[in-house]
């Protein structure tokens, strides 16, 4: 039944989520939704050097940001440890898996014979049928799984097809090192099955290891969960994404000003697609979602794509939404501390608020709209740009030494009024429109280029629109 699917998101906690690791987490929320099923959370901290509660922190918080939650507790699986014994316990009590007392350099040693033979380099089996007592003294044994040695092993992946590898290619692997801790091959297997995982949902590069942990799930008696194993994302040109690309991890693109719903939009189209819907509402990726669509092949990050459609989001989220994003951004900016705490004031928060109209028309991401929107914060008397100098002449200072006065006699500060006083005076000197609002421009911005001029106004409010006028006119 639809109700009983469950995906997991299985990251390590490597200090950020990995915008690679955003889209799997994405896939499998996706494919939960659709479902009407559960995504749970695992982190694999079993590598207790890099496993951090920071890092796990930064995880959740990349998870979060993108609007992706999961069902119930996140699970550790280092706090598992023991029950990975025990189930290792139960495989050498039923004969799938076997004590192995060759040493590291034993071990070596046949991988280099193999790989001189022209053989794969693994382990040859000494130990898989050799009794206990011939166990040498002062040995910590590795546990091995007792591989089947003919037939094969089939992955029925839901995006690759069917994979048959031959047993005999699969080796007496490891399950328990000598030191008790489990592989990540016997951990993953063991907590897929502990936590009812029915659809795996992973990167490609997860599928040398599908038919291993097939194995093991047969050994114990359990059901193998569906497969589904999806393409690598690349960068533009057509390497693996790394960090030589840009940005890699999901903190980045927030700190680089994209809005989330951009991010999960852009992320669901990388290796999936629905007809050629470019736009996509998160209730619609639910509503589509397959795995029947994934395709095979490696998908291709376009940083100018993003951008683009991230200037669709800013125009069509809902102002007081995307203040809440831009206050989010600018928590993470490097500089943007000064700004996040001039919008705690209320009063200048709805200044904000009332010049994103006219700031999201012409900004793709959070950065551009807080360098448009500087002029709102900057404190009498602006510091004029390059260009805002060239345009502020003394003929341009006299127009606004006449404006000021038109301006102060608008009544209605609304931008017909403040449009129509502006394009009279115009007429009335018979001048160009732009001989009159560039001048307007430089003196309430201190720059060449702005946001539409009558929103510019309003924003700035009466008051403030004067005096900045009259700082600059002759």
């Amino acid at each position: 039944m639809a109700q009983d699917i469950v995906t997991r998101f299985a990251p390590s906690p490597t200090g950020f989520l990995h915008i690679g690791g955003a889209r799997t987490a994405l896939f499998n929320w996706l494919f939960a939704k659709h479902h009407g099923g559960k995504m749970l959370l695992r982190i694999e901290d079993t590598d207790r050097a890099r496993s951090t509660q920071e890092a796990v922190d930064a995880l959740m918080d990349g998870l979060s940001w993108l609007g992706l939650d999961w069902d119930g507790e996140p699970i550790s699986q280092f706090s598992r440890v023991a029950r990975h014994e025990e189930v290792v316990d139960q495989m050498l009590e039923n004969g799938t898996a076997y004590r192995c007392y060759s040493t590291p350099e034993e071990v070596d040693a046949m991988r280099e014979k193999a790989r001189a033979e022209g053989r794969p380099p693994r382990y040859d089996g000494t130990w898989r049928d050799k009794d206990a007592s011939e166990a040498p003294e002062g040995i910590d044994p590795v546990i091995r799984l007792k591989a089947p040695q003919d037939g094969e092993t089939v992955v029925d992946d839901m995006v690759q097809g069917r994979v048959v590898i031959p047993n005999k290619d699969l080796d007496d692997f490891v399950l328990l090192r000598s030191d008790g801790t489990p592989t990540y091959m016997l951990a993953v297997v063991v907590d897929d099955h502990d936590m009812g995982i029915t659809h795996i949902i992973r990167g490609v590069d997860h599928l040398t290891n599908a038919a291993r942990q097939t194995l093991i799930f047969d050994a114990n008696g359990w059901d193998v969960p569906k497969m589904a194993h999806i393409p690598l994302i690349h960068g533009p040109d057509g390497a693996k994404l790394s960090k030589r690309h840009g940005a890699t991890g999901a903190e980045a693109y927030r700190a680089l000003g994209y809005l989330p719903q951009a991010m999960r939009n852009y992320l669901a189209r990388l290796g999936w697609s629905h007809g050629d819907e470019e736009i996509m509402s998160l209730e619609d990726m639910v509503k589509w979602f397959g795995m029947d669509a994934v395709g095979q092949s490696a998908a291709r990050f376009d940083f100018k794509k993003l951008e683009n459609l991230n200037g669709h989001y800013m125009r069509a989220t809902d102002d007081a939404e995307l203040l809440e994003h831009w206050k989010v951004y600018l928590a993470h900016a490097g500089d943007g501390a000064a700004v996040l705490e001039w919008m705690s004031d209320a009063a200048n928060a709805q200044t904000a608020l009332t010049a994103l109209p006219g700031l999201k028309e012409r900004a793709k991401t959070l950065v551009e709209l807080t360098d448009s929107a500087s002029y709102l914060w900057r404190q009498r008397p602006l510091e004029n740009d390059e260009k805002a100098i060239k345009i502020l002449t003394d003929d341009a200072r006299a127009v606004l030494g006449d404006l000021n006065g038109v301006l102060s006699g608008v009544a209605d500060w609304q931008a017909e009024p403040l449009e129509a006083a502006v394009k009279a005076y115009a007429e009335d000197k018979d001048v160009k429109l732009g001989k009159v609002a560039q001048p307007l421009r430089a003196a309430l911005t201190g720059r060449g280029t702005s946001p539409g001029i009558y929103d510019v106004l309003i924003a700035l409010g009466r008051d403030e629109s004067l005096a900045r006028i009259a700082d600059q006119a002759a």
